[in-house]
């Protein structure tokens, strides 16, 4: 653990000093770049003042250029004043002298106003130059002052970087002394390694005596018992039974159930193909139902009407194959017998699809020459005579591929295994190709079927026709890139599953011994299930494990089961009586209401009938109509109040039976709740008896597994002693590892110092500038 983190440790220094080292040479290539701009610099400012003292050098011409011209004009303007009086008093001389004067006057004058211009135009000149050379004065002060800031930058980050390569030489100067320290320790470790494996070669020793005795025996044994070694030839070898590959046979299974579910697809597809074009013939370009069609169509249709006896093989035959292919059997192409079936019925389907090809063309052809067709339609059935033919060759071609993988299953030397994979590349480009031929049969298809819509003699039987055999182009489609993109997928799989042959052997050597191998594997797998008895049926292992603790700390036992059994039965029995007790004495009481009942009812009668005859015998002598009226009222009225006490009496009964019914009731489920919560304590008390029990089973356990870790712990330090060599190459390794730091590490140191005498150099004459 020490090395490791020691060389974890000088990994991440190693990184930190490459890091550093990436960013001197950056520094480097920054402070040789301004090396460069500064020189740069300077050269400009070199010209810039070459220029100055080239443009000063004019100015100083100019200006005294000017002051020439100044003096002449002066003179000259001298010279007019003193010709002027001269010209009036000799004005009489003659007109002579006076023309002369006016000539040379306007020579002075053209002379005079070129002077000035030009003047002016010196001006203008120097003014530019001026503004020039101040603005780039300025643009060279402002560069110069961003330079002597990134000089400072570059010197802070060299100072910087300084102190991180001292402060990383100081870590590895402690890091150096621990190793040392830890080398003296690890070389200790080492001298006690090197007394162990000692120990450990004489025990490797007697392992190896032990172990040669024990070879020696056994072959010696071999050559005893063993009489025959049938894995020796390859004759006999082929006859054996190779190991049962249950998941390469599911593999296979389902990977041929995609398959016959591909090629139902596809053949569905093609007898609609087939039938809707047979319906398209009758139709156009004469109607079966007005004209007779020519004979050529007759024949064409008749041929078309039977592809369901050549296209259903092609089902039949891929669902044997499926059939042949089960969980018992070895799936490889010597033994799977009803591919040839499939290839025979292929090769009829294609001498079917042959003896339709020559009417379908002429079929095209007559159409082109029909009056109806026109020259984008014409173009239409070239293009599909010729996706035709395409697709007669690529199925010619999967025939003749498929026909090869068939062959090892019947002639052992038509087809070398070596092939194999070959073949199987070949199907996959074949079934690809023949995808690429149904798009572009679906693509002319598609255009012929809506250049024929937009006729006006198209019919609706035409339409739904064309609308019908788009539809099964467009499955045929739709099929063949299935099957295509599905045969590229597994094609590695079934290159790598046909390898599998008998142990000791690369393949069958033909399918005479693969039929061999297989009843010899069918043989092999009914004496094994004679061998086999029928077990009882019990629990699973794994249910059974994971119930044992279950099992162990229940409170079911037997005893106890018997107990709790007993107590309810007693319980029951004594709520039955209970129940019996309770139903008599609610009979009796019953019996007792109706009784009072009954007597209360005898005594209000007879109470009604003495007051009605005790006011008939008082007002007998003197009654009136309203007299007799409130005596008729009276005597309905008492016995209404006689049944409202009767009803009052028995509602009060009900509620008073109510409320101890609702008492008996609570008390009851109170019981039972008490009785229940006891059972269940008593319960959880035996099973934390019982998991103290297992605890202590497992305490001993534990033990046990703690002896054992114990003697695996010395196993292991004695693994100990023999890595212990290589932390020694390690411990030398690093070591010289050191070594190699420690020169980078004063290279470096000279690098920097390097640095510092070019960046102070460089400071210093930028602060010059």
């Amino acid at each position: 653990m020490a090395s490791a983190e020691l060389q974890g440790k000088y990994q991440k220094l190693a990184q930190e000093y490459s890091k550093l080292r990436a960013q001197n040479q950056v520094l480097k290539k920054g402070v040789v770049d301004e090396q460069a701009n500064s020189a740069a610099l300077k050269e400009q400012l070199k010209m810039k003042d070459q220029s100055l003292r080239k443009l000063q050098q004019e100015m100083d011409s100019l200006t005294f250029r000017n002051l020439q011209l100044a003096k002449r004009v002066e003179l000259l303007q001298d010279e007019l004043a003193l010709s002027e009086p001269r010209g009036k008093k000799n004005k009489k001389s003659g007109e002579s002298s006076s023309q002369l004067s006016q000539e040379q006057k306007s020579v002075f004058d053209e002379d005079l106003q070129k002077k000035i211009e030009e003047n002016e135009r010196l001006h203008i000149q120097f003014f530019e130059a001026d503004e020039q050379h101040k603005h780039v004065e300025a643009e060279l002060r402002s560069r110069l002052a961003t330079l002597e800031m990134e000089a400072a930058q570059h010197q802070a980050v060299v100072d910087g970087l300084t102190r991180k390569y001292m402060e990383t030489i100081e870590k590895l100067q402690n890091d150096k002394a621990k190793l040392e320290v830890k080398s003296q320790t690890l070389e200790k470790e080492a001298k006690e390694c090197r007394l162990r494996t000692e120990e450990c070669q004489l025990q490797l020793k007697n392992l190896h005596e032990d172990l040669s005795g024990r070879l020696e025996e056994s072959l010696s044994i071999i050559t005893e018992k063993v009489p025959f070694n049938d894995t020796k030839y390859s004759q006999y070898n082929a006859l054996n039974v190779p190991l049962h590959n249950r998941r390469h046979q599911l593999k296979m299974r389902d990977i041929a159930g995609q398959a016959l579910a591909f090629v139902q697809d596809l053949v569905t597809a093609l007898l609609n193909f087939h039938t809707y074009t047979e319906q398209r013939i009758q139709i156009f370009p004469i109607d079966s139902a007005i004209d007779t069609i020519s004979p050529l169509n007759q024949k064409f249709s008749q041929y078309l009407h039977e592809n369901a006896s050549y296209v259903r093989p092609l089902e039949e035959g891929m669902l044997h194959l499926f059939e042949s292919i089960t969980e018992d059997t070895v799936t490889v192409l010597e033994t799977t017998v009803k591919l040839k079936t499939f290839s025979e019925h292929l090769t009829s389907y294609i001498c079917f699809l042959r003896k339709i090809l020559p009417y379908q063309l002429k079929s095209l052809e007559e159409e082109c020459g029909s009056s109806l067709c026109t020259s984008a339609l014409r173009a239409r059935n070239l293009e599909l005579s010729q996706d035709m033919k395409k697709m007669t060759a690529v199925f010619e071609k999967l025939q003749t591929y498929i026909g090869l993988l068939a062959l090892p299953s019947t002639e052992p030397d038509g087809l070398l295994r070596t092939n194999y994979g070959s073949v199987l590349t070949n199907v996959g480009a074949a079934l690809h190709g023949f995808h690429d031929v149904m798009k572009d049969i679906s693509k002319h298809y598609n255009q012929k079927a809506t250049i024929e819509h937009e006729l006006p003699t198209a019919t609706q039987k035409l339409i739904t026709t064309n609308d019908c055999i788009l539809s099964s182009v467009a499955a045929l489609t739709n099929g063949a890139g299935k099957i295509a993109s599905f045969f590229s997928n597994n094609v590695d799989y079934f290159i790598a599953s046909l390898s599998y042959g008998p142990k000791g052997a690369s393949d069958f050597i033909s399918p005479r011994s693969a039929e061999c191998m297989l009843q010899y594997k069918k043989k092999a797998a009914a004496y094994m299930k004679a061998l086999r008895k029928p077990l009882v049926e019990s629990v699973p292992y794994e249910e059974a494990l994971a119930n044992r603790r279950v099992l162990l700390s229940s409170t079911e036992s037997r005893e106890g089961l018997a107990q709790q059994v007993q107590q309810s039965l007693e319980k029951i029995s004594k709520l039955e009586q209970e129940k019996e007790h309770w139903m008599l004495e609610a009979q009796l009481a019953k019996i007792k209401l109706e009784k009072e009942n009954q007597r209360i009812a005898d005594k209000l009668r007879s109470t009604s009938s003495g007051q009605a005859l005790g006011l008939a015998q008082e007002n007998a002598t003197g009654v009136n109509a309203a007299g007799r009226e409130e005596a008729s009222a009276k005597a309905v009225l008492e016995p209404a109040h006689s049944t409202s006490l009767l009803s009052d009496v028995e509602s009060r009964e009900d509620l008073i039976k109510n409320h101890y019914m609702a008492r008996i009731v609570e008390l009851t489920s109170q019981l039972q709740l008490a009785d229940s919560k006891s059972v269940h304590f008593y319960a959880e008390c035996r099973a934390l008896s019982k998991r103290l029990a297992l605890a202590e089973k497992s305490k001993e356990a534990l033990t046990e597994e703690m002896k054992v870790a114990g003697q695996s712990i010395s196993r292991l330090q004695d693994e100990l002693t023999t890595t212990k060599r290589s932390y020694e190459d390690q411990l030398s390794m690093m070591s010289d590892h050191l070594c190699s730091m420690n020169e980078t590490l004063s290279k470096q140191r000279e690098e920097i110092d390097t640095l510092k005498m070019s960046s102070k150099g460089n400071s210093k004459k930028n602060k010059s500038r």
